[in-house]
């Protein structure tokens, strides 16, 4: 799992505290917004509660009209005429005068528009404030009933009449028949008009759109009423019965709407206010938001913080953790770029110093290692040379004791080629294409030795265009001739091969004679690896020390079993990519 930097711990830590915050806040947010929601409901109940008594007590002040008109002698003398005039005589016209003077002064007692109508059935009149006239019995029959009557006018602005009826004697109303076993009828109207003048002084209170409803009869609007709203609303409503008082919330077209509603015992009819909820939460929702706005910008001021304290004080200490590991790593040209005047910019300063310092006393060092390195190059090739002549003069030695002057004049010729070789040790490497020729000449002189010697050798071309240290592949050969071939009577076969691929490049000398075992090998290899003693011999510890101080690690000898049947010794090294591209 990566680390966290400082500048994301900062960050976690800061959430991490705005967190509890905002979730008490908006824990705190919800319950005062359903606190305040049930408040304004039951505020808005209390107002359409004293709304609806209002409009109840002008309802029922109309309602005694007709009871206290009953009593009046006026109309008890009306109610007494028993016989049907076609004509009124002068009494019935001075009674029914004085009768219509009282319904005018009992009219203008009300603030409301209303009528007060007083039936004969005997006399089939009917008493209003400026006329008598007959009336259909039948319609009045129809309409006279306990309670409030509604009839639809539609007449706007009027779209509903009330009408209330009041009887002598009381107990008609129980028979069939109705107003015609009556002496008189008293009945009060009035117009829906006078409620909507009611609604209309309510809604510039500050209400929203309140109406009157009811399902048999129809809806009273305000004059300013939004009636598409309106109607909408109450189809909502009606999926679920009305209860007496309720309040709910309601959405239509995406938009909450918070309802109230009222029933009037009186009248039947229920009294309906609405308003948006949107328009109630708002001083609430400008407040989340201006804490919102002030949570974020508390955040991004404290990601700027973190973000500087990152910027100004992780960074540059990783930067200089970071070239410590590199310096850590031997990479002595690292160099921190300072920035500003902080005290960063001291440290950096410093430790470029520092560096700079390590740096020129390593070059001086890998110098001096250099030179002593090439001296050990020097005195190792200085090591190899007498191990050879010693075995040419011994067999020119030999030959000349057996008088084998063809043989001795080979040898000589072969040596002065081997000769002018080795001559050239001013040189650290040679192409492998003149290390090759001298190994024919080696070979030759060793086939004089042994006249059932054969060898091949199978290189690319390409190959020998690439360099070694001079006479890193001549031990190899010889050793294969002295231990492998020379003391087997039936080996005699000795072959060198190499190949070449992108990462290193491998020659192989093999030959048929006794070969080593697996320990045998292994103990061979671990003799490379350690300082020479008197039991090793100088040839092959010479050849791989050259091989890892030229080519460094990696490079050197390898040991395996040959298909041949013999001994299989492989010299590896690494070429570099610009030999590679000569070597094309």
């Amino acid at each position: 799992m990566p680390k966290s930097n400082l500048f994301t711990k900062i960050v976690i830590l800061i959430v991490i505290m705005l967190i509890p915050i905002v979730g008490l806040y908006f824990y705190s947010n919800e319950t005062g917004s359903n606190v305040l929601e049930s408040e304004l409901n039951q505020s808005n109940i209390n107002q359409l509660t004293f709304f609806q008594n209002q409009v109840n007590t002008n309802i029922d002040l109309l309602a005694l009209w007709p009871n206290l008109l009953i009593q009046d002698p006026d109309i008890q003398s009306f109610r007494d005429i028993f016989e049907y005039q076609r004509h009124l005589d002068l009494q019935t016209i001075t009674l029914v005068k004085r009768i219509q003077t009282k319904i005018r002064i009992q009219e203008s007692s009300s603030n409301w528009r209303s009528q007060l109508y007083i039936y004969s059935p005997k006399l089939q009149r009917v008493i209003s404030v400026n006329d008598v006239r007959t009336y259909d019995v039948e319609q009045l029959n129809r309409i006279v009933q306990r309670g409030w009557h509604v009839e639809k006018t539609g007449v706007p602005g009027q779209e509903f009449e009330f009408s209330w009826f009041t009887v002598s004697p009381y107990d008609t109303l129980r028979r069939p028949g109705g107003a015609n076993g009556a002496t008189v009828v008293i009945e009060v109207r009035f117009d829906s008009g006078n409620i909507q003048d009611m609604l209309d002084t309510f809604k510039s209170d500050g209400r929203r759109d309140p109406l009157y409803y009811r399902k048999d009869a129809g809806i009273i609007y305000n004059r300013t009423a939004d009636r598409t709203l309106a109607d909408r609303l109450i189809a909502a409503l009606e999926r679920e019965p009305l209860q007496p008082k309720e309040n709910r919330t309601v959405e239509l077209g995406g938009e909450k709407y918070l309802v109230n509603i009222v029933h009037s015992d009186t009248t039947g009819w229920y009294l309906i206010d609405y308003m948006p909820l949107s328009e109630v939460m708002k001083p609430i929702q400008q407040s989340s938001r201006l804490f919102y706005y002030s949570v974020a910008c508390l955040l991004l001021m404290s990601l700027l913080a973190a973000y500087l304290l990152y910027a100004q004080v992780q960074v540059p200490i990783r930067k200089l953790v970071t070239g410590f590991q590199r310096l850590k790593n031997g990479d002595y040209s690292i160099r921190v770029t300072p920035k500003g005047n902080s005290e960063f910019s001291f440290v950096f300063t410093r430790f470029n110093s520092m560096v700079e310092q390590i740096q020129e006393l390593f070059e001086k060092v890998y110098l001096e290692k250099i030179h002593s390195r090439e001296a050990k190059l020097k005195q190792l090739q200085s090591q190899i040379n007498p191990h050879f002549f010693y075995n040419c003069f011994s067999y020119i030695s030999s030959m000349a004791k057996l008088k084998n002057h063809q043989a001795v004049i080979a040898m000589a010729e072969n040596l002065a080629k081997y000769y002018r070789y080795t001559t050239r040790q001013e040189r650290d490497v040679v192409p492998l294409g003149e290390e090759l020729d001298f190994i024919s000449s080696y070979l030759e002189i060793q086939k004089m030795r042994m006249n059932r010697l054969q060898c091949a050798i199978d290189l690319p071309p390409r190959m020998k265009k690439l360099f070694i240290p001079p006479l890193a592949l001549q031990p190899l050969v010889e050793n294969a001739v002295l231990h492998g071939i020379e003391s087997h009577a039936d080996s005699a076969f000795i072959r060198i091969s190499g190949d070449w691929d992108d990462t290193a490049a491998r020659l192989v000398v093999e030959d048929n004679g006794k070969g080593m075992t697996e320990e045998q090998m292994r103990v061979l290899l671990a003799k490379l690896h350690r300082p020479m003693d008197e039991e090793m011999g100088c040839g092959l510890w010479n050849v791989h020390q050259r091989l890892s101080l030229r080519f460094g690690e990696g490079a050197g000898l390898r040991f395996d079993r040959s298909e041949l049947g013999g001994l299989k010794v492989m010299l590896e090294w690494r070429v570099a990519p610009e030999r590679q591209e000569l070597a094309k």
